[in-house]
């Protein structure tokens, strides 16, 4: 009687066996430039990382049950300024590694850490490389193509591409080799402390991204007096800013709990958008 193939074990490359090598990362840096080549709107980025993290999950685990659950880890939603991703690619793989050794270091860890680091360094990155970088390298490109140099646009390519590359590279075995240190040091307990700390870091930038990535208000008034109130800035503004976002946001986490498909919250979204704007309720915040 043959076993079932999905619980075999599958071949793991010869030599450094459960071992994260600097050939694994290079293939996961070469990666991770593909990062947003499968974004979508339901995890955003999610599946571009679970394609980097595959490399160091194929050579961390050797059953393809372990293998499954890993990437399923990793398929969550994700979203970060694309040039700083390697940061948190290093750190997760890092603690990948160490979580084969270390009871402490769980899933809800893993996830924890992702998530906690995924936010403040997309506002690092977009305020490092939009807001400076790239304004910069373009001023002075510009200026040298205004003048009929062909060194400008050579000079825009070449100025910010490659110390994005270098930048990037270095994040990635940076973090992953402070990661690697780190958790190998550290205690069950003060383990349990950082996923907590993690945890409520990473609930903050969730609830950041609800009220940044859901855009809606109502532009409904009524008549007070001579003049008329508005709805949203004067009564729900009043109560709580990003009421109707967050309403929103509960609305369709209530849905997925009782059995809504993604793609099911996508026509009801597109159906009470024309709804609203139709009828005058809804409309979009600036």
């Amino acid at each position: 009687m043959t076993s079932d193939p999905v619980s075999t074990q599958v071949d793991t490359p010869a030599g450094d066996e459960n071992r994260i090598t600097t050939a694994v990362l290079n293939r996961m840096f070469l990666r991770s430039l593909t990062l947003e080549a499968s974004f979508n709107y339901e995890r955003q980025q999610g599946l571009g990382f679970a394609f980097i993290m595959s490399p160091a999950i194929r050579r961390l685990y050797r059953t393809r049950e372990e293998r499954a659950a890993a990437l399923q880890r990793h398929l969550a939603f994700f979203n970060i300024t694309p040039y700083v991703n390697q940061a948190v690619v290093g750190a997760t793989a890092a603690m990948e590694a160490e979580r084969r050794n270390n009871p402490s270091i769980t899933d809800t860890s893993v996830e924890s850490v992702k998530v906690a680091l995924m936010g403040p360094l997309a506002g690092i990155g977009d305020s490092l490389y939009w807001g400076t970088l790239r304004l910069i390298i373009t001023g002075i490109a510009v200026a040298l193509a205004l003048g009929g140099n062909f060194v400008g646009p050579l000079l825009f390519v070449v100025g910010f591409n490659v110390p994005v590359l270098l930048l990037s590279y270095f994040y990635l075995r940076g973090s992953f080799s402070l990661g690697t240190r780190f958790l190998s040091s550290i205690s069950a307990e003060l383990m349990e402390r950082i996923t907590s700390a993690a945890t409520m870091v990473g609930l903050l930038v969730i609830g950041g991204l609800t009220a940044s990535l859901i855009s809606i208000s109502t532009p409904l008034a009524f008549p007070v007096g001579d003049g008329e109130s508005n709805i949203q800035t004067d009564v729900l503004d009043g109560i709580l800013p990003g009421l109707l976002p967050l309403a929103t946001f509960w609305l369709f986490y209530w849905l997925l709990g009782k059995g809504w498909k993604p793609w099911h919250l996508l026509l009801l979204s597109l159906a009470l958008g024309f709804i609203g704007a139709f009828t005058g309720i809804l409309g979009v915040s600036e």
